[in-house]
């Protein structure tokens, strides 16, 4: 493969694909500043691959599981590299108005809070969720993880039970 060809590789995937990686990206960076160095290490690791993908798996499983891996070498490294400093948002379960305060939340607001609750999760809940909320079905899911596909569904049932404990009163399903 040429330089060219894999150029237009990577371009086709980037403009079908940017928002799937985003959405890795934003599971598991919580700051903007993170958010961007994730993003450009899944996109070079993205770029490096291409030579490798054979075609046998559809492009979006290639696609996460290079997010995903790339995402979860990241997080290992970030975690090194800032030993007695906590940077990622902590989720305060504690509700900070009156039992109503979620009916006041705006979408971004929503979005943020299940955002942190996912990144909170065991790595591979987390990507169980990004996955679900990207929309991909249960067997796309076992090919990315290398699971079953019933292990899958019992994972989602205990994500989504684990989620909705953790954002009691904020109104977004996941």
């Amino acid at each position: 493969m040429n330089t060219h060809e894999q150029e237009a590789i990577f371009r086709r995937w980037l403009d079908a694909h940017v928002g799937l990686m985003l959405k890795i990206v934003r599971g598991c960076a919580a700051t903007p500043a993170d958010q961007d160095d994730l993003f450009q290490d899944v996109l070079l690791q993205l770029w490096s691959s291409i030579p490798a993908f054979r075609g046998d798996a559809k492009e979006t499983t290639w696609i996460y599981r290079v997010a995903f891996n790339t995402a979860l070498a990241w997080r290992r490294g970030e975690r090194r590299r800032r030993i007695g400093q906590e940077t990622l948002v902590k989720y305060d379960p504690a509700p900070t108005s009156h039992p109503g305060h979620a009916d006041a939340l705006s979408e971004p607001e929503m979005v943020a809070q299940l955002y942190t609750a996912i990144r909170e999760l065991p790595k591979l809940d987390a990507s169980l969720a990004l996955m679900h909320l990207d929309g991909l079905s249960y067997q796309e899911m076992a090919e990315v993880l290398g699971i079953s596909v019933n292990h899958v569904g019992v994972k989602l049932n205990r994500i989504r039970r684990q989620l909705a404990e953790k954002l009691k009163g904020v109104r977004n399903e996941l």
